[in-house]
């Protein structure tokens, strides 16, 4: 295809903006919104800087992810092996930004989706989008997973109980706070239309998470004497045993979704300034990760759980502080994840109807709350009866490789081929190489973690 300003929907007909589709087009734009090509005075002031890209950037990659980094490097087979495909990984994790963002120059398309639908054509497109709602509902279980892993360690030590108590009241069971937590806390936000009241939360959101790996490395530093670590392995059990980090590092360092928006956000939305933001996220990602993980094993050793603030005392205040931290950026966070969604959702019904978006706003509301109290109910529940997040990170880890080294791999490959050259240079093979690589390496790690995941992990 050649590089000129094609829509998603070109096939389907030009749909024009309207204001109704709100905050959806601004987050994760679903695909029934405008299409054509986007005028200057469309685009509004592009008002990031690098610095102010930076932070979303980390914001994005930095989240609950990191409580299982620990486990992640104890399953791998100690430091030495998580950190060596932590950062092997990072690599290619920079490479599917720099590649996104080059596909969304040339594509002249503002969303990561969008830029699939217009590179790779309608097929892949859907399959982005079917894999975007997925990925985003599995995250939301595992949101609410957390939830319950926090409170149970909070209402132990308000209630001077330790955790392995035999019998506790009836108002302290584990599924009664995530069900309570989840009806009074998360419906209500995640119903509204727009969510411009939780832009702040980002704010936090990253307090939280430098709060939490402060807490764990000076736990390290200064431990708790009665805190023994178990067997601290030096090198993995097989070769195969070191894959077993892959769906924990995908998942934490996911941030390439939302990385294409930020891109078109910037003063200057060019190449190099963009290589040099996702050059010191990644770096500040990789030093709160690796810090977690490395203290967070050396504590605990391969005793370490699959969240490790559940392996510290439930009286420990400052780890009691972190957890707190936790419970409020989950509560801030499930509601944007479950609204990207949902958007994706919409689209995709929108898009089979053949309808543009919804000009009747009870219909519009009407299936709204439909789609929030099912997806709600549905996450809440199985969020009940699934032991802990290293289940649900082994299987969506699988899907976030596909969003950092899949679909950017297709998106190069298509880009390139769609030039026009009478002669095609190294360069041009080199790039082609590289994303036949990505794709197969990003098809691998699906694979295998998925596979693992379903026959090992669901199976126990």
């Amino acid at each position: 295809m050649a590089q000129s300003n094609v829509g998603i929907n070109s096939e389907y007909g030009d749909w024009s903006w309207s204001a109704d589709a709100g905050e959806r087009a601004r987050l994760l734009q679903s695909p029934c919104v405008e299409v054509g090509p986007r005028r200057a005075e469309e685009q509004g002031p592009a008002a990031t800087s690098i610095l102010g890209a930076i932070f979303i950037v980390v914001n994005a990659a930095l989240g609950a992810g990191l409580l299982n980094f620990p486990a992640a490097f104890s399953m791998a087979g100690g430091l030495a092996a998580g950190i060596a495909v932590q950062m092997c990984m990072l690599i290619f994790i920079t490479g599917g930004l720099v590649i996104l963002a080059y596909c969304s120059q040339a594509s002249n398309e503002s969303t990561y989706q969008e830029v699939v639908w217009a590179v790779c054509g309608k097929v892949t497109g859907i399959l982005c989008e079917v894999a975007i709602a997925v990925y985003t509902f599995g995250t939301c279980i595992a949101f609410l997973i957390i939830i319950g892993d926090q409170q149970d360690k909070i209402i132990a030590a308000l209630m001077m109980e330790s955790s392995g108590a035999e019998s506790s009241p009836w108002y302290a069971d584990r599924k009664f706070t995530i069900s309570i937590t989840a009806f009074l806390l998360i419906l209500p936000l995640s119903v509204p239309k727009e969510i411009g009241f939780q832009k702040y939360a980002s704010c936090l959101s990253v307090i939280g998470t430098w709060y939490v790996t402060a807490v764990i490395v000076v736990k390290y530093i200064w431990p708790d004497p009665d805190v023994i670590p178990a067997e601290i392995s030096t090198s993995p059990s097989s070769w195969m045993s070191v894959f077993n980090a892959m769906p924990t590092i995908c998942f934490g360092f996911q941030c390439h979704v939302s990385s294409v928006p930020v891109f078109n956000s910037m003063k200057q939305p060019e190449l190099k300034p963009w290589g040099v933001v996702v050059t010191v996220s990644m770096v500040i990602a990789l030093f709160v990760y690796t810090g977690t993980g490395v203290c967070g094993f050396l504590t605990f050793g391969s005793g370490v759980e699959q969240d490790v603030l559940l392996s510290y005392p439930s009286n420990d205040i400052p780890v009691a502080i972190a957890r707190a931290f936790i419970i409020v950026c989950v509560l801030t966070s499930y509601p944007i994840l479950h609204f990207c969604g949902r958007a994706v959702l919409e689209g995709l019904w929108l898009r089979y109807k053949g309808e543009t978006v919804e000009e009747d706003v009870v219909r519009e509301r009407r299936r709204r709350l439909l789609q929030t109290v099912t997806w709600f109910l549905l996450t809440l529940l199985l969020a009940l009866f699934i032991p802990d997040i290293g289940r649900v990170i082994s299987l969506i880890g699988g899907l976030a490789a596909c969003f950092i080294f899949v679909f950017p791999g297709l998106c190069l490959i298509h880009t390139k081929l769609s030039e026009i050259q009478e002669a095609r240079p190294a360069s041009w093979w080199a790039l082609v190489s590289y994303g036949i690589f990505m794709v197969t390496l990003g098809a691998f790690i699906f694979g295998q973690t998925t596979t693992h995941a379903v026959f090992v992990d669901l199976a126990k």
